[in-house]
């Protein structure tokens, strides 16, 4: 290991995926000491540049120098359901050494496992009374709880091992409000360096340093050209505010380069016509003159003339240079662009109905339904069994459907082929679809190039979530009923605010669950229910805090 002046040093970096495809290109840069926010576009490889610095991949070539060990929370933790909580503590091989010398074996490598951690559960239980787990959960699976409790439990394991680097990649996806909160206390006071890739303003707020991960090349995807790592000391709404401030100097500079250009174009065109105008007028007078002095005339003014289109392609070429430079300095931002097709929703349609048993809400026409409820309450659960189709639980919150023309965008992202490519996983569900019209539309979504033909598994979590909600707006026939369960979980976040444009078009009706309130608003979201602790419905007003 090398230890270095930054905890975190990056020399030349670059990483091929199997296919040869680019990830990353030489990259070189340093994370300081403290809290630092990653931030950058979906697909420019802020995931994988954390999977490099864990160790989980290895460099093509370059080097990562880190001065200690690395703690490393991954994106997607809570896809695998047979994960235990002690897995997701770090600390299921002790318990496994600890229970089986409990028991009478004394093998020597169960004592080499424990090490001096003889007391680890009492410490994981004190850890986890704290988010409200105990000892007693620690041999429960993922798929027993919430994504939110999942995450909160993971990150928890984390302090508990206090490793010298910490790297987390989206923690707050799946927290509710009050459990964001809480993980914002423990990051104020985090124990050693701290890199975190979020999209969560709140979050990224309370960092003491912003690194951003940007592309290099035409388009936002890196996968193909590479990125450069550019590190500002502040928070992101101050780097933010500076890259604004940069950016309208920039357009500023674009624009008069432009006007710059324009002008020494014109300036080139009138003087060839005025060189023009005196070649003519010089082969008239010539006629008249004799022969040596008219040939000396017509060499001075071709002289002339020669020089004078020079020094004009000169100053064309140098306000070219200054556009080219300007334009160099501007960031290009790529929209996703949707044309949704009809689901052809009456409004007042009933299209599904929600019931506690006592009470009934139902969802008709193209309504926007907010279902909101701290972890652990029962959304996800609903959600499953709503689109399902199956019977409710007795005594149990649950649903009804009023049409088979359902969409459902799952928390995990789980229903999702990764040995298979983009584009046949989007196939699936619009088979009539002809395989060019299938590319256009992913690439509406922002997925194109090689994105499109690498096994899911290679993706980044926002490219994962765009070919899973491809899968629903672009179905034949469409969904009348979209059930979105976190949706803005993956995406970066001018992706968020692309992704609210895009909904606002749809002519559905949609069910939504997301702990992101300021999302939810950008949707105008008609009613807002509750479930409250308990399974108990309640239809709100509004969102609040």
């Amino acid at each position: 290991m090398l230890h270095t002046l930054s905890p975190v040093s990056l020399v030349d970096v670059s990483f091929e995926w199997p296919d040869g495809s680019v990830a990353l290109d030489s990259l070189t840069g340093t994370f300081p000491a403290g809290r630092t926010g990653l931030v950058g576009r979906n697909g420019v490889g802020k995931s994988t540049l954390l999977k490099l610095i864990a160790g989980v991949h290895t460099p093509t070539s370059g080097r990562i120098e880190t001065a200690g060990e690395v703690g490393y929370l991954p994106q997607t933790l809570t896809l695998d359901r047979d994960t235990t909580v002690a897995d997701l503590l770090g600390i299921a091989p002790i318990l496994t050494a600890l229970r089986a010398i409990e028991s009478g074996d004394v093998d020597v490598a169960h004592f080499d496992a424990v090490g001096d951690d003889w007391d680890i559960e009492s410490r994981a239980d004190l850890a986890l009374s704290e988010i409200g787990f105990g000892a007693q959960d620690l041999d429960r699976r993922v798929g027993e709880l919430s994504g939110g409790e999942a995450m909160l439990i993971a990150i928890t394991g984390l302090r508990l091992r206090r490793t010298p680097i910490t790297l987390l990649d989206e923690p707050t996806n799946n927290l509710d409000r009050p459990t964001r909160q809480r993980l914002a206390r423990l990051i104020d006071d985090w124990p050693g360096t701290l890199i975190i890739v979020s999209h969560d303003l709140e979050l990224l707020d309370r960092m003491e340093h912003t690194a951003e991960l940007r592309s290099i090349g035409l388009g936002q995807d890196a996968r193909d050209r590479g990125a450069r790592l550019e590190l500002f000391g502040g928070a992101y709404s101050e780097f933010r505010a500076f890259v604004d401030q940069e950016q309208a100097a920039a357009s500023q500079a674009a624009r008069t380069a432009q006007q710059q250009l324009r002008t020494e174009k014109r300036q080139r065109q009138e003087a060839e016509a005025k060189i023009a105008a005196r070649a003519r007028a010089g082969k008239k007078a010539s006629e008249n003159q004799a022969k040596i002095l008219a040939n000396a005339k017509a060499s001075k003014a071709q002289a002339s003339a020669g020089s004078l289109r020079s020094s004009l392609a000169e100053k064309v070429d140098e306000a070219q240079a200054a556009l080219d430079a300007a334009d160099a300095r501007v960031r290009r931002e790529e929209h996703i662009h949707l044309t949704l097709p009809d689901p052809d929703v009456a409004r007042g349609r009933r299209i599904a109905e929600l019931s506690d048993g006592d009470r009934i809400v139902t969802i008709q026409g193209p309504e926007r339904v907010a279902l909101v409820g701290p972890n652990g309450a029962g959304k996800t659960t609903l959600l499953e069994q709503l689109a399902s189709g199956a019977e409710p639980t007795p005594g149990h919150v649950g649903g009804r459907l009023a049409t088979s023309r359902v969409g459902y965008l799952r928390q995990r992202l789980d229903d999702l082929d990764d040995t298979r490519s983009a584009v046949d996983n989007v196939r699936d569900a619009a088979p009539g679809t002809a395989p060019g019209e299938l590319r256009n539309q992913l690439a509406r979504l922002l997925l194109r190039g090689s994105a499109l033909d690498r096994p899911v598994s290679t993706l980044s979590g926002g490219e994962r979530f765009r070919v899973a909600l491809a899968k629903l707006l672009f179905a034949d026939p469409p969904a009348q009923l979209l059930i979105l369960d976190e949706p803005t979980n993956n995406l970066d976040i001018t992706s968020v605010e692309q992704l609210a444009e895009a909904l606002q078009s749809y002519r559905g009706a949609l069910l939504i669950v997301s702990h992101d309130h300021a999302f939810l608003r950008r949707l105008g979201i008609d009613v807002v229910i509750g479930i409250e602790p308990g399974g108990r419905l309640a239809e709100r007003a509004e969102l609040g805090d």
